[in-house]
């Protein structure tokens, strides 16, 4: 029997902060992950407040609804969580996936005075051009004006690389955002060994970055192929993830 698009959406979720917490790119028991289940975007799954990644299963995911404000008052959760996610779903019904992370080398690279990633070799040059900056980070984001400001940083892009506190992927699925964002944080280390070395950088011309993005762009079915086989390496490692 066919799973439904709820059903198979929690399995993929949980999966993902398995996957992340597998990788060691979690934090404690803080950041979020969401994922659209309505045709509008608006209803959506989150992880409950303060959980262990490696412990999330599918059935664990709360259902929040962005346009019901009521979902704020819910213990479960994260006044964070629900400002940032929140209002991405509800202004930005094209996004799926919204991957919230403070993995340390992108995180590195945020707190730099001016956070960019340089073209360097192949992972890097999948962001040419493609990620937006905030600049003005100002404590918890724990207010929907703050969420729909984030919002309107990503209008045109996926990625938002958020000065002096982490990043943000948003995608049309979960295996493209997970992909996405680990292939970031690969980037960003890769960036960060090559500047301790204290040499100069060989940085690519604009064009060879430019056709190296757009190549990346092209294969979305590598990117759904990494996560489906990093899920299933997660089912195999422990199946309660699918409870």
């Amino acid at each position: 029997m066919a799973l439904s698009l709820e059903e198979q959406t929690r399995i993929d979720l949980a999966a993902t902060f398995r996957i992340i917490a597998h990788l060691g790119m979690h934090e404690a028991v803080a950041n979020h992950f969401s994922a659209a289940v309505s045709a509008d975007g608006k209803q959506f799954l989150l992880n409950p407040k303060w959980k262990h990644f490696s412990r999330i299963r599918a059935s664990d995911l709360l259902l929040l609804n962005a346009d019901d404000p009521a979902c704020a008052e819910n213990p479960n959760v994260d006044a964070t969580a629900w400002s940032i996610h929140g209002q991405i779903h509800r202004l930005l019904p094209h996004t799926r996936a919204v991957l919230h992370l403070h993995p340390v080398y992108t995180t590195a690279v945020a707190c730099l005075a001016k956070p960019h990633v340089p073209p360097i070799d192949q992972n890097t040059a999948r962001y040419f051009n493609r990620v937006a900056v905030d600049e003005l980070y100002g404590g918890m984001a724990d207010t929907e004006a703050e969420g729909a400001r984030l919002a309107g940083l990503l209008d045109g892009k996926r990625r938002l690389l958020m000065g002096n506190h982490g990043v943000m992927v948003t995608a049309t699925s979960i295996g493209e955002a997970f992909d996405d964002i680990w292939t970031l944080e690969r980037a960003c280390q890769i960036l960060v060994t090559a500047w301790s070395t204290g040499q100069p950088l060989r940085v690519l011309s604009d064009d060879v970055a430019e056709k190296t993005a757009r190549g990346w762009e092209g294969i979305a079915d590598f990117s759904r192929q990494h996560f489906e086989e990093m899920k299933q390496l997660m089912i195999d490692a422990d199946p309660s993830v699918l409870d």
